[in-house]
């Protein structure tokens, strides 16, 4: 099983599909168990990863619609023990790669080591820890979380120096997440000039790992503008704002999946 884990994600950029999609929403959002359901959906939609965020009390980098998504999960009781729980059955439902994107304090809560075993017994690929320093990662986490079969994204922005987005490159084996500007994520809607210089600047790096641009990202236009500077585009925000006006329906997520990647 480890191996299978271990190369979802790498499968996945190694083959010519081309722009890919990765979707982030709350776990236990809107419902306690719509987690599986959507997962499920998304994939049958045509989304290409799934991103489930765990929910925390204080999530600093993310706006107004992730913030309120985190305090409904987290009233609806959703915690990463019955994450856990609700996982056991995702690989019945879902093939493509799933990450969990969150913040350290709560993993380190669980038990890190505990954390991993979970993650590899339910078939996660990756991790998305926006506030683990790179020291820590290397030093502490990496051997584990590589043991796990565990693929460890790091984040980047337009403010991000040459030698520090040098050093991600080099400690990570999954996929570079790009964040588009220095806002929280759902602040901004639309790609300006500044964000298309800062993309050109990281094409031209020549980085060994693939990009995925995310914030800002919102529909059809932004997200093929995001792809034709790297691999594809992370979408979170818009797809919370669906989930809050219409609830997890099967339908609805499909669409909203079909009308990022291939409007009609």
């Amino acid at each position: 099983m480890t191996n299978i884990e271990v190369n979802r994600i790498s499968r996945l950029f190694e083959s010519d599909s081309g722009p890919l999609l990765s979707v982030y929403f709350t776990a236990g959002f809107p419902e306690i168990n719509d987690t599986i359901n959507i997962a499920a959906w998304l994939e049958e939609g045509g989304a290409d990863i799934i991103e489930i965020g765990m929910p925390f009390s204080d999530p600093i980098a993310d706006g107004p619609t992730i913030q309120e998504s985190n305090t409904v999960a987290l009233h609806n009781g959703m915690k990463i023990s019955v994450l856990f729980e609700q996982l056991k059955g995702l690989r019945e439902r879902v093939q493509i790669p799933v990450i969990l994107m969150g913040y350290i304090n709560p993993v380190l809560q669980y038990g890190i080591d505990r954390f991993c075993e979970k993650c590899r017994e339910t078939g996660i690929d990756g991790l998305i820890l926006p506030d683990l320093p790179m020291a820590e990662y290397i030093d502490h986490y990496k051997e584990r979380f590589e043991k796990a079969g565990l693929k460890n994204i790091f984040l980047i922005t337009p403010q991000t120096g040459e030698a520090r987005i040098r050093e991600i490159d080099a400690n990570t084996d999954g996929f570079i997440y790009m964040v588009s500007s220095a806002s929280t994520t759902g602040a901004k809607s639309g790609i300006g000039d500044e964000q298309i210089e800062y993309f050109k600047r990281i094409k031209a790096m020549g980085l060994q790992n693939p990009a995925l641009v995310g914030f800002g990202i919102s529909n059809h236009e932004t997200f093929k503008i995001a792809s034709s500077y790297s691999r594809g585009a992370i979408i979170g925000s818009a797809f919370i704002k669906m989930l809050q006006s219409e609830g997890a329906k099967e339908l609805s997520v499909k669409e909203f999946v079909k009308n990022i990647k291939n409007p009609r």
